[in-house]
């Protein structure tokens, strides 16, 4: 090692580091040389849980989407391998944005530290350690990621999936009973079949509503052709990976005295017949509301992606009539979808992205903002997906074919859902400025 001596007086504080800096590197190798080489010791307990619960246990727990629980030792000892593999190839958790473009509060990727303890845990033969280490684990409201909710609506009879076949989307009017108007803080959908319902959106209908006029009241159907108008809102929505709406304090979806809220389910079959008994839960606001929260969305209907394309783009956007707070950002495609980018264009003509993700059907997430994200008045937001109609894309269920809108997973869609939150005396009229403007392909 060199050492290069410059000659004056002793600087005492840079002295102390560099004493620090030795000591620190002594006891470094000391400890590296008495483990023989190995990393430190890696237990389950003081080590592997606190990850756990940081990144895994929302999913991975009873009632939830994962298909085993991780929150204790006896339940993660036999996945120690697996969760090795799965973090080493970043599979799990599933998070797919773009860590450069835009900053979320549920990131729940793992730090590279996270990766190295799993993996180091496992290649050490996952020992357990001192129960006294352990953290108590969060405390989860049994059956609900919300808190205990104040109403809770169900499908009124189990929907029979078949094991096989085409199932049509089915809806679902269910009456609230309100009778004065409601503000929800927070809202969740819970499929009771998670493994045949691909998703279900749960809309507002208000009073006086023309949609689905003439339809069946708590009882499943397909709705005819050519129908009136469309819902009044978006209360909550599930789909692999979603969250529920957790709004901040002061933050609520208006819920009108005498509305409806109309699932929309969509089945899909796999090959195992099942039973669905859907439900949505709704916690009120208990504190006084100062910003109502909105569902927006810019959506592109008029597309066709030619058979074998790669990387097709399909564009939209909208255009804020009032400033807005952005809560979170929502891509949505099906099966060939492939990227998605939204950007804010301001009114100073400056560009910002908000959101680049690499897209994966079987788990569609939402990615929530930090507070304070403000979008003025007069702000353009664009969507930007593409699409791989190609052999190359293993989920395609025939790249021979044209491809257009429609509900079902073998055709597409591209809606990108953002949610806002503005002042509680805001007019809904003033929130867009001019409908929706698909871009030409």
């Amino acid at each position: 090692m060199h050492l290069e001596v410059v000659s004056g007086p002793v600087n005492f504080v840079a002295w102390k580091g560099m004493r620090f800096f030795i000591v620190l590197c002594g006891v470094t190798v000391l400890g590296f040389a008495a483990n023989g080489g190995k990393p430190a010791p890696v237990t389950f307990h003081k080590d592997v849980l606190p990850v756990l619960q940081a990144k895994c246990q929302g999913c991975h727990r009873p009632g939830e989407a994962a298909p085993f629980s991780l929150l204790t030792y006896a339940q993660a000892r036999p996945y120690a391998r697996a969760m090795r593999e799965a973090v080493l190839a970043k599979r799990m958790p599933p998070w797919f944005a773009d860590p450069h473009i835009g900053k979320f509060t549920n990131d729940w990727s793992l730090t590279a530290s996270d990766i190295k303890t799993l993996a180091n845990w496992a290649e050490q033969g996952a020992p357990e350690g001192k129960v006294t280490d352990a953290r108590a684990n969060p405390v989860y409201t049994n059956g609900w990621q919300i808190s205990t909710p104040d109403m809770v609506l169900a499908m009124p009879e189990a929907f029979e999936i078949p094991a096989k076949g085409t199932i049509d989307y089915t809806y679902y009017i269910l009456p609230t009973g309100l009778t004065e108007d409601k503000w929800v803080s927070m809202a969740e959908a819970r499929p009771g079949a998670r493994a045949q319902v691909h998703h279900i959106i749960a809309f507002v209908r208000e009073p006086g509503s023309q949609w689905l006029a003439g339809s069946p009241v708590r009882k499943g159907f397909v709705p005819g052709k050519g129908g009136k108008g469309g819902p009044d809102g978006f209360m909550a929505g599930y789909a692999p990976g979603m969250l529920p709406m957790k709004l901040r304090p002061g933050q609520a979806m208006l819920l009108k005295a005498g509305s409806d809220i109309v699932f929309q389910m969509h089945y899909t079959a796999n090959g195992t017949a099942a039973k669905d008994e859907s439900r949505i839960g709704l916690v009120f606001a208990k504190e006084p509301v100062k910003q109502r929260v909105v569902m927006l969305q810019v959506q592109n209907g008029r597309f066709t992606i030619p058979a074998g394309a790669d990387d097709y783009p399909v564009k939209a956007s909208i255009t804020l009539g009032t400033d807005v707070e952005l809560l979170d950002l929502q891509p949505h495609m099906h099966a060939r979808g492939k990227t998605s980018l939204m950007k804010a264009v301001y009114p100073t003509g400056e560009e910002e992205k908000l959101l680049a993700i690499k897209w994966d059907f079987n788990w569609q997430l939402n990615y929530e903002l930090p507070a304070g994200k403000i979008l003025p008045k007069g702000t353009r937001i664009e969507g930007v997906n593409t699409y791989d109609n190609t052999p190359n894309n293993k989920f395609n269920p025939d790249p021979k074919v044209d491809v257009k809108w429609g509900d079902q997973s073998w055709e597409e869609m591209m809606i990108n859902f953002f949610r806002v939150a503005v002042d509680v005396n805001t007019p809904m009229r003033s929130l867009v400025a001019r409908p929706p403007r698909p871009a030409a392909d």
